[in-house]
């Protein structure tokens, strides 16, 4: 018999034991996510509205945040939900379809940090040609592949999974994602390893390309103090991000790895790391840090007051 055919619902466990702080979690999950649309949204209609930003280290920075609301909108409606529900399941198709907007996001995330260590090298280790490099054409060109090839690859593996003969289903996650449901397979299929290979490994090199460009960053920026200045104005943020995003990424692992050797909350909190921190500090971290976004920020938030005469808010 296919089980396959036989299991239209997965049970998700990470929930198990919350009952007594249910609506604490509910309204503390719904402020985070509320603060994550308002800083996102915030940086995209900013870099949006202003066309004396419009560089392609803007844009990509308005394609990250896009990607980081797109990829929590995958978790949060669904954990809000399950937050107020005794029963905590989700169909197959909505498993697989968490699942494909979770690690697409995720692989996105990887795309668009690329661009942004490249954006970053060309402008500080090769600025006489950067103008001729990261042309307009070039740059919706980076974005497109950058989109498309993490949801192709994503879909693909979608795909190979729904395709699996499943023996089971409960998921010990607060969500679901391919790595998981692959688990509950009756026996693997050959396109189920090779394709999560294949994408690993297209992606780690991504991360080592991002390594590589980082070092010649910094050995060309500290031979020079007005490269190390520019490096500290419009690399530090991004250096920070990808710290956070590498941190997250590896309490991922590790909950893969190691989330039945502890505490149900700690399993909890490795899982939904990566969903809770980057989204909402990387676009604070640039709208602090780079003066351009800071300061188109303070302008529209003190416009009207502006507008009355007030005093107390200095147009940039």
């Amino acid at each position: 018999m296919n089980n396959s055919s036989v299991i239209t619902t997965f049970t998700l466990s990470g929930l198990h034991g919350i009952a007594n702080y249910r609506v604490t979690l509910f309204v503390l999950t719904l402020l985070c996510y509320c603060v994550i649309w308002l800083v996102n949204v915030t940086i995209i209609v900013t870099i949006v509205l202003d066309k004396t930003i419009h560089e392609p280290m803007y844009i990509f920075l308005c394609n990250l945040c896009i990607n980081g609301l797109y990829g929590t909108t995958g978790f949060y409606p669904k954990f809000l939900i399950d937050l107020l529900s005794t029963t905590h399941v989700i169909s197959f198709a909505g498993c697989l379809l968490q699942g494909f907007v979770l690690h697409s996001s995720l692989c996105a995330d990887v795309s668009i940090l690329v661009l942004m260590a490249y954006d970053r090298y060309v402008a500080i280790c090769q600025p006489l040609v950067y103008h001729s490099v990261m042309t307009t054409q070039r740059v919706c060109v980076c974005l497109f592949f950058a989109w498309v090839i993490p949801h192709y690859l994503v879909f693909v593996g979608s795909i190979t999974t729904a395709r699996l003969r499943l023996c089971g289903s409960h998921i010990p996650k607060l969500y679901c994602v391919n790595f998981w449901v692959g688990k509950l397979a009756c026996t693997p299929s050959i396109a189920s390893v090779i394709v999560p290979a294949f994408n690993y490994t297209f992606y780690f090199f991504h991360i080592v390309f991002i390594v590589w460009s980082y070092v010649c960053l910094i050995k060309t920026c500290m031979t020079s103090k007005e490269n190390w200045s520019k490096f500290m104005q419009t690399c530090l943020p991004h250096l920070i991000c990808l710290i956070i995003f590498f941190i997250s990424l590896g309490f991922d692992l590790m909950y893969m790895r190691f989330g039945s050797e502890v505490s149900q909350h700690v399993q909890n909190f490795m899982a939904i790391e990566f969903l809770l921190v980057p989204p909402a500090i990387n676009p604070l971290i640039y709208g602090f840090k780079l003066t351009q976004i800071r300061k188109r920020v303070i302008q529209c938030l003190c416009g009207k007051h502006l507008g009355q005469g007030h005093k107390f808010c200095v147009k940039g």
